[in-house]
């Protein structure tokens, strides 16, 4: 999946205050959902720290990956063979840690950009000097947002559910998804969201795998069921489009190597049922 980068090491820990950037960091600068790279023949390229004028080298520290370090910077910069581009459409680029850090930049971009002033009071907010969170002199303190959201592979002997998105640009076969609700277990979401989307009950819930998805602020949690009683499909149709019971030989999506969703109808294919 698009987090597993053994042996290189992801490391998150907060520096509030980090001075000393080398000429190899990266430095991402997006405008809404597109972040300044090069994708020439699906290789991503991302912004050095030496590409950066010294004039505008105002950074806020990120994380790293190994000894590399990964920075938000806003300034103007014309590089050749650089453009803005949608984040969304670089998830399939390599190398694959660069895809990642992409994304978790992307995320915390986010975070800072929708909390630039004070949801209670409107002032403006301020960097937390020891932790990732934003102050404001009203008392209210906002730490990152992460929206946790369930996959489900509904398992019926040698059948699995797959679905169809209706009105996205993702057209391939995917598993039962939706985000948890307030006061909601991931088992209850589990639960209501197969009831809701496609009229089926399930038991026998298993956890599989977990996975931050950062262009969407989300983490997501994987989950095998079984079917529960009748297997006939009331879709919703507002939020599928198709809706099907597949037989284990006859699922010929594989695995793309960055989705959970993926990776678990993969799994059922080899003949994982949880």
């Amino acid at each position: 999946m698009i987090q597993d980068i053994a042996p290189m090491r992801f490391d998150n820990a907060y520096l509030s205050d980090d001075n000393q950037p080398r000429l190899h960091d990266i430095c991402f600068i997006f405008r809404d959902n597109t972040v300044y790279a090069s994708n020439l023949g699906g290789s991503l390229e991302l912004l050095t720290y030496g590409m950066i004028s010294s004039r505008q080298k105002k950074l806020t520290y990120l994380f790293r990956i190994d000894d590399t370090r990964y920075y938000l910077t806003d300034c103007e910069v014309q590089r050749y063979g650089y453009k803005f581009i949608p984040v969304r459409e670089l998830r399939y680029a390599q190398p694959k840690f660069s895809v990642f850090a992409l994304m978790t930049a992307y995320h915390l971009y986010t975070w800072y950009n929708n909390n630039k002033f004070c949801g209670r009071c409107g002032k403006e907010m301020t960097h937390d000097p020891d932790m990732r969170a934003l102050n404001c002199s009203c008392g209210n303190q906002v730490f990152p947002t992460i929206a946790p959201a369930v996959i489900v592979a509904v398992v019926n002997d040698n059948r699995l559910l797959l679905t169809k998105y209706r009105g996205r640009a993702f057209k391939k076969y995917a598993l039962i998804a939706g985000f948890a609700e307030t006061g909601e277990t991931l088992e209850d979401t589990v639960r209501r969201e197969v009831m809701e989307e496609t009229g089926l009950s399930v038991t026998r819930l298993r956890y599989y795998k977990s996975q931050p998805w950062g262009v969407d602020s989300n983490l997501l949690v994987g989950f095998f069921a079984r079917l529960e009683g009748s297997d006939v499909i009331e879709i919703d149709e507002n939020e599928l489009s198709e809706a099907a019971w597949f037989r284990r030989e006859d699922i010929d999506q594989e695995s793309d190597g960055i989705s959970l969703t993926s990776e678990m109808i993969q799994a059922f294919r080899d003949g994982y049922t949880g």
